[in-house]
């Protein structure tokens, strides 16, 4: 195991390992046209924006909010008059993503492959316990990594207590993901190193400018060229 520098490296999950915002992509377009006959696509999305914002903090990230919110998001809109077979059509859009194969993105694999066994690997990612959990044991990815956490909120406490407990601390350790406010601000804030990952698709409620004059943060194109940024920094 890597004693210098750098010895833990934490992973997201979601757009970083394997795809997932298309998915939520693709379902709110099937909501858009459920209820199209009652009002406009981007009327309908940004008022299931809106749900979305309001529910974080009780239903917290993951499909089952978002199906809620794509429910609360049709009785408003419709005023009411949402009929249950519609109420069931959403219902069924939210079973089939969490039912949806795992497509792991490009390099995945062989990062991991390259960077396990001289560095602990641990998974960082926040959403419902149960489709994280399912998402993981499907990539086939989980052998690899020497820990889990699924979190409720990424935050540079988060981070601490993390890299503490399956590292040598936060200023040896290294967040890799593609959301700027959730795995690179927060970990570099707890004194990490970030290597940002960009994704085509990224939630707008995770889309922040990144810090690109902060010492410990590096961006690749993908993580095909992540191997060659650790053996620089540790």
């Amino acid at each position: 195991m890597k004693s210098g520098n750098l010895t833990t490296i934490g992973f997201d999950a979601d757009d970083t390992l394997w795809q997932n915002e298309q998915f939520f992509q693709f379902t709110e377009k099937r909501l858009t046209e459920l209820l199209a006959d009652y009002a406009g696509e981007e009327h309908v999305s940004h008022r299931l924006l809106e749900a979305e914002k309001r529910n974080i903090g009780v239903y917290g990230f993951g499909i089952k909010g978002f199906t809620l919110s794509m429910i609360e998001t049709a009785i408003e809109v419709t005023e009411g008059r949402i009929t249950a077979a519609g109420i069931a059509e959403i219902l069924a859009a939210g079973r089939e993503m969490l039912a949806h194969p795992i497509e792991i993105l490009p390099h995945a694999r062989e990062a991991l492959e390259a960077l396990a066994g001289t560095y602990r690997l641990v998974l960082v990612t926040k959403g419902d316990l149960f489709d994280q959990e399912r998402k993981l044991a499907q990539s086939g990815l989980g052998e690899l990594f020497e820990a889990v956490e699924i979190v409720s909120a990424k935050t540079p406490e988060t981070y601490s207590r993390v890299f503490a407990r399956h590292g040598d601390g936060p200023r040896k350790s290294m967040m890799v993901g593609n959301s700027v406010k959730s795995d690179i601000i927060p970990a570099i804030e707890a004194g990490s190193w970030a290597i940002h990952v960009p994704h085509d698709l990224t939630w707008v409620l995770e889309q922040v400018e990144p810090p690109l004059d902060a010492p410990r943060f590096r961006q690749i194109p993908d993580l095909g060229q992540l191997p060659e940024i650790v053996r620089e920094i540790g």
